[in-house]
């Protein structure tokens, strides 16, 4: 299952995603461009590295490459000999005989070119595979940082679209490419054989094809690049804009969706032109190359038969030996275009592989098998942004069993406050400790399991009901999973649902309603039964009537834990051990909810706007 993406409901200095794409000035979200190394090299090196684990496999199809190509090349050499041995002896037996031979000899290749391609095929997909499954994981290990700047439609491009040009390439390029490099070997050394001067007459054209191959795929590959740039932008235009196609409708902005998309389009369009048209003039160049030389060979043969020096089955030989000498060379010049569309696609997969986690756990970090939920920041600040500072030396400390409420305006900074203490991002300066030890000390995925989290704006899976409870812990038995959604006061309208807790829900849940939604996320918390709970406006998307009866299923959760508030209803949290007031990024108040009421200051402030004409 994919990770949820953390809410940030306070509008906080974050990087935001861009409507209908990124900007035509600066690819905002897109994945940072690297300075970018030509190192096709390399990136063949790399590629290799999955192809080898299949070693065997890799032994198999070398073995029939080999078989093949010189099976193709036996072709040419026994008509020369039917020529010269039995057609001007006018010998049919022996002509008959040898033709059974040739006939032989081209089943065998076909046959040996089909297993080549089957086996092939099958190493190009385990490769693939285990490159699909790494660039995955990967994905998993990386910081919410990494996901808050970079769109998830290029993300999701470079792991289906680019992969999948990679897994083309390698099913059916690589084995026509290392097939073409022994035929042509292989047909250089029988041209030498058969006819040393002939053969120094067809190698003319090889300086000439080397250096057109060379000029086209350097363009070609930066094509390719720009191409699949272009897609990632595409897509993250599509995810964008379906994810959001109630945003869409409500402001009717269908228009403007459609003339974004179409730009993007264009784009794309006028990249893939470009790298198609050079592609292109590679097929009419090498075969105007290729003619030439057989014209060429043509010519200096017929003048050595009417020398003398050599026979009429000889210089048909070299002629049908010129043409698979030209064959292998063009595929060879044609694959190069094609490879440099999988080398662009890998280059942009391994820029994910080469991310570095920006949360990880030191050598040193400790596991966490029990907590007593003291927590405290120490001096802590923090920036989103360079130099854009969200939190300023904010000191804070809660007492095992203490309800701590978090309040503030918009962009005050206490979202943040929680997105340190789970570690989905580190702290520039200043430290946070659990039972006095640094929570970088600590493993984090141990760290997590302590924290209960329900956000305000929760992530529901495409799966029943019943497995999106059971997300808080795996292990979970059906009935722990039911007493859960009733602690939760969710069991009552899960029943109600066509097939009650085997219901399986949309995309993120959206054939519920926001307060169902919420309700079921409060469920997960309960069954993941943590240590320390936060909760960010878990209750404020329900009815009043739903919101008491949470308050008192909260309350029986809460007890012996230490629970974290962001609280926009001040209402909700009168009965805080301790109000922190947050502004600015700093803690400007904290004390109990009355005792801020009677200081008269910012909170009584912000309770008075919300309460303003109601008795208090």
């Amino acid at each position: 299952m994919a990770k949820a993406k953390t809410s940030n409901s306070n509008n906080e200095q974050r990087p935001a995603a861009m409507p209908f794409g990124p900007p035509r000035g600066g690819p905002m979200g897109m994945l940072r461009e690297k300075p970018h190394v030509k190192d096709a090299r390399g990136t063949l090196k790399r590629l290799w590295y999955y192809l080898q684990r299949q070693k065997w496999a890799l032994v198999a199809a070398a073995l029939l490459i080999t078989i093949t190509a010189a099976l193709e090349l036996l072709g040419p050499y026994l008509m020369g000999r039917a020529i010269d041995d039995y057609i001007t002896k006018r010998d049919l037996v022996g002509l008959a005989r040898l033709a059974g031979v040739m006939i032989a000899a081209y089943v065998l290749t076909s046959a040996g070119v089909w297993a080549q391609s089957y086996i092939m095929a099958g190493i190009a997909q385990h490769a693939v595979r285990d490159l699909r499954n790494e660039v995955f994981a990967k994905l998993q290990t990386l910081s919410l940082r990494f996901f808050d700047q970079h769109t998830h439609g290029d993300l999701m491009s470079r792991l289906t679209n680019d992969v999948e040009n990679i897994s083309n390439t390698l099913s059916s390029s690589a084995a026509q490419l290392f097939a073409s490099a022994f035929s042509l070997v292989g047909v250089v050394i029988m041209m030498f054989v058969v006819n040393v001067p002939l053969a120094l007459v067809t190698l003319l054209v090889i300086p000439l094809t080397v250096t057109v191959t060379n000029f086209i795929t350097k363009r070609t590959r930066e094509g390719y690049r720009a191409q699949q740039k272009h897609l990632g932008t595409l897509n993250s235009i599509i995810e964008e804009t379906v994810t959001g196609q109630k945003t869409v409708k409500a402001f009717v902005r269908e228009a403007e969706a459609m003339e974004a998309f179409a730009d993007a389009n264009l784009e794309l369009r006028q990249a893939a032109t470009r790298a198609e048209t050079l592609t292109g003039f590679m097929g009419p160049l090498m075969n105007m190359i290729n003619n030439t030389g057989l014209a060429i060979v043509a010519g200096a043969g017929g003048w050595f038969a009417v020398q003398g020096m050599a026979s009429v089955g000889v210089i048909a030989t070299f002629i049908n030996y010129a043409r698979s000498f030209s064959r292998p060379l063009n595929q060879i010049a044609q694959l190069f275009n094609t490879i440099q569309s999988a080398l662009a696609g890998a280059e942009r997969v391994f820029e994910i592989l080469d991310e570095v986690p920006e949360i990880t756990d030191g050598p040193d970090a400790r596991p966490l098998e029990h907590i007593q939920g003291r927590v405290s920041f120490d001096d802590v600040c923090f920036c989103y942004e360079p130099d854009v500072p969200v939190l300023k030396h904010v000191n804070l400390y809660a007492e095992p069993g203490q309800l701590i409420a978090l309040v503030g305006p918009t962009g005050a900074g206490k979202t943040t406050v929680i997105n340190l203490l789970t570690r989905f991002y580190d702290v520039d300066c200043g430290a946070i400790r659990i039972d006095g030890v640094d929570i970088r000390d600590i493993k984090k995925d141990d760290l997590r399991r302590k924290l209960g989290l329900v956000l305000q704006d929760n992530f529901l899976f495409a799966t029943t009901v019943m497995e999106n409870i059971r997300y808080g812990r795996l292990e979970a038995t059906d009935e722990e999973v039911m007493a859960a959604a009733k602690l939760a006061n969710a069991d009552s309208f899960i029943h109600r649902l066509p097939q009650g807790y085997q219901t399986e829900l949309s995309e993120r849940g959206g054939n519920l309603s926001q307060g169902q939604r919420q309700l079921l996320a409060i469920a997960r918390a309960i069954l993941a039964d943590p240590e320390v709970l936060i909760l960010d406006e878990a209750t404020s998307n329900v009815d009043t009537r739903t919101e008491k009866h949470l308050q008192e299923a909260l309350l029986r959760l809460m007890a012996g834990r230490t629970n974290f508030v962001i609280a926009h209803r001040l209402s909700t949290i009168r009965n805080a051990d301790c109000v922190m007031v947050v502004k600015d990024g700093e803690i400007i108040e904290r004390g109990t909810h009355d005792s801020l009421l009677e200081k008269q200051g910012f909170y009584h402030h912000l309770y008075m706007s919300q309460f303003k004409g109601q008795r208090v």
